[in-house]
């Protein structure tokens, strides 16, 4: 099978990829990271950064299947930081730290949420999360920080970036956001990002068997998981306008998952 070619150019100058240097983190994380990570990664064959932008050919997975079951990627999440924590950082100091291009993201969000609130009929608790972050994305971001202790993080740990095997392995793909960052940050994201609310006690548990308690310290990064997941709900509404029964779909679900979010937080 023929590797996987991922090509990137330069990111506009001012957006949110440059401010991270998401294509070239990723590079980087293929040269430095990938062969010593500890769990299941694409194969990487060439990773190179030049001034015309990022190539990646990286083994092709796509005849796994896509996705994984939440458990199972909550399982392999909290051995990953429980392995990297407290020494991430130091072995790569590049790695992006918490808060970084936060204006950016708060400016996006300030200016979306408006939008969204009028023009959705969304629950009342997700209203509510919405109109409290508005204005707050930073203090968000900084509540993050206090979530434990530094380790590797994915950044976008979603279940549509991870591959199961025939035979049950997980592959975690999509490397472009990672950071050094409080484990929670990708559990949180996992929750609103991939569970269904039924779920979210039983994945909650499998990671905490694993890294150990995590109440309290969920909370504080579920509202900076919360921002991205507003915005995603924007993105999938707009598809939902659109008279796409599958965009509509993805915006409820979107909504089911913040208002377990809502709830969460509410309860702690």
């Amino acid at each position: 099978m023929l590797p996987y070619e991922k090509r990137r150019g330069l990111p506009e100058p001012g957006s949110i990829p440059a401010a991270l240097d998401m294509f070239r983190s990723e590079v980087r994380f293929y040269q430095e990271i990938a062969p010593v990570i500890g769990i299941r990664v694409p194969a990487c064959y060439q990773a190179e950064a030049g001034p015309d932008g990022t190539v990646l050919l990286l083994e092709d997975l796509s005849d796994w299947q896509p996705g994984a079951d939440p458990a199972a990627a909550a399982r392999l999440l909290a051995g990953l930081h429980q392995n990297w924590s407290n020494r991430a950082r130091q072995r790569w100091p590049w790695l992006r730290p918490v808060g970084a291009a936060i204006d950016l993201v708060a400016d996006l969000f300030d200016r979306t949420w408006p939008q969204l609130r009028a023009d959705r009929a969304l629950p009342a608790a997700v209203v509510s999360l919405g109109d409290r972050l508005t204005g707050n994305v930073a203090r968000a971001e900084g509540c993050l920080n206090t979530a434990g202790p530094l380790t590797l993080t994915h950044g976008d740990a979603s279940v549509r970036n991870l591959r199961t095997s025939p035979e049950g392995e997980i592959a975690v793909l999509d490397w472009e956001d990672v950071s050094a960052a409080p484990g929670n940050a990708d559990l949180a994201w996992l929750l609103i990002s991939s569970v269904e609310a039924s779920r979210w006690p039983e994945v909650v548990e499998v990671y905490r068997s694993v890294a150990g308690p995590v109440t309290g310290t969920l909370a504080r990064a579920l509202p900076s998981a919360a921002v991205q997941g507003l915005l995603s709900l924007s993105d999938a509404t707009a598809g939902a306008n659109a008279a796409s029964p599958d965009s509509a779909a993805a915006a409820e679900a979107w909504a089911g998952r913040l208002r377990a979010a809502a709830a969460y937080l509410q309860s702690g």
